[in-house]
């Protein structure tokens, strides 16, 4: 077979990946809404430690201000509202961490903060809340060196991410681990379907010149 044919069918099988990969994007572009960082509000809660008296505490806190501030933001319209309603608040969360860790029994510092914070990608069923810095309540705990924890405060989606359990940053965080696995299996799936191809093709290619 002619060199110039080789390089024709390598370049078609170039193309078809390409294409392939397209519309997978097209598709979980379809199924998945983004949504912007100036339309939510967060929350992040460092832990002190990865013991698990400060992370049983952390839980603890982490209840208790998300149902202070779904009761606050229950009737709120925009997130310029939730703004004003949370940092007007600021003292009460204080006093909720504080109350929970005189209740463990923990003379431990903390700070409670509405700033601006950085987050990875996070899925909630099909709203995708992509990695960014965004307004948020940010509550260290301690030294703030344990497993941190956090969820979307304004709309409210907290008692989401307490369902799924811990929410820990990784390489990847769109999505629950079955989810993951998943997509993992049809990416290899994928991978070698695309290396029997070529190597079909290239046997095909050796064959058919020996012949």
């Amino acid at each position: 077979m002619k060199p110039t044919v080789i390089i024709y069918l390598l370049f078609s099988l170039f193309v078809l990946v390409l294409s392939w990969e397209e519309q997978n994007a097209k598709a979980v572009a379809t199924l998945h809404q983004e949504v912007s960082a100036e339309e939510a509000i967060r929350l992040r809660i460092l832990g002190n430690s990865d013991a698990i008296g400060d992370q049983a505490v952390k839980r603890a806190i982490r209840d208790q201000v998300n149902q202070a501030i779904s009761e606050w933001a229950v009737e709120l319209d925009s997130v310029e509202e939730a703004k004003d309603v949370i940092s007007s608040n600021l003292s009460a969360i204080e006093e909720i961490v504080a109350e929970e860790l005189e209740k463990a029994g923990l003379k431990q510092s903390y700070q409670v903060e509405f700033t601006e914070v950085q987050f990875p990608t996070k899925l909630y069923g099909n709203l995708v809340y992509p990695a960014g810095v965004y307004d948020a309540v940010l509550i260290t705990l301690g030294e703030g060196k344990g497993e941190n924890w956090w969820c979307v405060l304004f709309p409210p989606l907290c008692f989401l991410e307490m369902a799924n359990g811990e929410a820990v940053e990784t390489g990847q965080e769109t999505g629950s681990e079955s989810e993951q696995e998943e997509e993992a299996e049809d990416e290899v799936e994928v991978a070698f379907f695309v290396v029997e191809l070529f190597s079909n093709l290239v046997d095909r290619i050796f064959s058919s010149e020996q012949a």
